[in-house]
């Protein structure tokens, strides 16, 4: 059962233009009546036309209305949510950990209703196809990009990740054809990549971007888009705590989705690494 039609909307409200927000906004305030309309009588509420239904439906990723109207009835049929909880000052622990824990739940399981399920296959295919994969982010998304190297050279999949644009724009300037530069950046409008993203289209290179769900300059230049959501998380956000954990979230659903399809090979890579980091936890130095 596939979910996230109601919070895909969300994620896209403020983007749409204004024929199509306001079919949108109807979508939410009555999901109940919109799952047994028609597009002529869904148009017909909200004062709208038949092709102003159908160019959402294309704005928000959807094949056509009806692929919307499953995912709806799907939402439907969930748990109410908590939603994202702000800390407050002079916050207790034990309230931290359970609003943290909350927040952290809520922004995988968001993220989790954003996926395209075909867009993430051939993401998958794409990296496991790689000769090299050049993962690029700046500041917290450069953090995402080292945990995707370290699980990528587990399983022996070249992989770089460097922060500095001089020494990526190098390694696309010599890249092969085979190569893939994987570019991260929450919002999506990060300059630096937004400048990496577009020399590797200059060079013909295949791209993959994560960003937050909707339209940016960084998932405009990538061939192929993976998005967690952007949901109305808690304002005190300084060290983007909730978007982190989607981000890390999708690099682990590619890694075991890559798992899957080499699975043998992936065991013999991870008892290989694991082998050779042990042999140098029990060499005399390190008791």
């Amino acid at each position: 059962m596939i979910t996230g039609g109601l919070k895909i909307i969300e994620n896209m409200l403020g983007q749409l233009p204004e024929s199509e927000r306001k079919i949108a906004e109807y979508i939410l305030e009555s999901p109940y009546e919109v799952v047994n309309c028609t597009v002529s009588e869904l148009a017909t509420k909200t004062h709208s036309s038949g092709a102003a239904v159908i160019r959402l439906c294309k704005s928000l990723g959807f094949k056509g209305f009806q692929d919307l109207k499953v995912r709806i009835v799907s939402d439907l049929g969930k748990p109410v949510e908590q939603g994202y909880r702000d800390i407050e000052q002079g916050e207790k622990p034990e309230d931290i950990v359970q609003k943290t824990l909350s927040n952290s739940i809520q922004s995988l399981r968001d993220s989790a209703e954003v996926i395209h399920y075909e867009e993430l296959e051939r993401v998958v295919q794409a990296l496991l196809a790689a000769k090299n994969i050049h993962l690029f982010g700046i500041g917290a998304s450069h953090i995402i990009a080292t945990d995707a190297q370290q699980k990528l050279l587990r399983i022996n999949k070249p992989a770089t990740a460097f922060s500095d644009t001089h020494l990526v724009a190098t390694l696309i300037a010599n890249a092969e054809k085979d190569d893939v530069v994987f570019a991260i950046s929450f919002s999506g409008e990060t300059p630096e990549v937004i400048n990496i993203m577009a020399l590797a289209k200059e060079k013909g290179m295949k791209t993959i971007s994560l960003t937050k769900y909707g339209p940016s300059s960084v998932a405009a230049l990538a061939d192929m888009k993976l998005y967690t959501s952007y949901s109305a998380e808690a304002p005190f956000r300084s060290a983007a705590t909730s978007s982190r954990l989607a981000q890390l979230f999708m690099i682990d659903i590619l890694f075991l989705s890559m798992a899957t399809e080499q699975y043998g090979e992936t065991i013999d890579y991870i008892d290989k690494t694991r082998g050779a980091i042990q042999f140098l936890k029990d060499q005399p130095s390190n008791k």
